[in-house]
């Protein structure tokens, strides 16, 4: 069993709030906002925006995330590199970190307990 589709898109910006009016301006809705310079955004039925702000001296990256309806039926072709596997999330999730053959880092995220169709 493979992966299913994009869950989400991780960013990373100097400035939460001018990030998520950017991003409302373009029809995304606000799902919440952690209160600690972050938050999430959504338009219509596709992947999640989840945005943090970052200090100054660090430059912002963006992570494509991988959803994983069942943790426990996914198993890993031979040729997808495991840089860490499955774990719990501090925001409650499951991730595994694979690798791509040109270096690049994916995360791969599942609901708690292994099964997204019951987190």
């Amino acid at each position: 069993m493979g992966t299913d589709g994009i869950e989400a898109v991780f960013l990373e910006t100097r400035n939460w709030g001018k990030a998520a009016r950017f991003f409302q301006d373009l029809g995304f809705t606000l799902e919440f906002d952690t209160g600690h310079s972050s938050g999430q955004l959504r338009n219509g039925d596709g992947p999640y925006v989840f945005i943090a702000e970052v200090p100054p001296d660090r430059p912002p990256q963006a992570q494509i995330v991988l959803k994983v309806t069942d943790e426990r039926a996914f198993r890993p072709a031979a040729g997808v590199e495991v840089v860490k596997e499955w774990a719990d999330t501090h925001y409650g999730t499951r991730e595994m970190t694979v690798r791509d053959p040109d270096g690049r880092t994916w995360v791969l995220q599942a609901a708690p307990g292994g099964d997204a169709r019951h987190g």
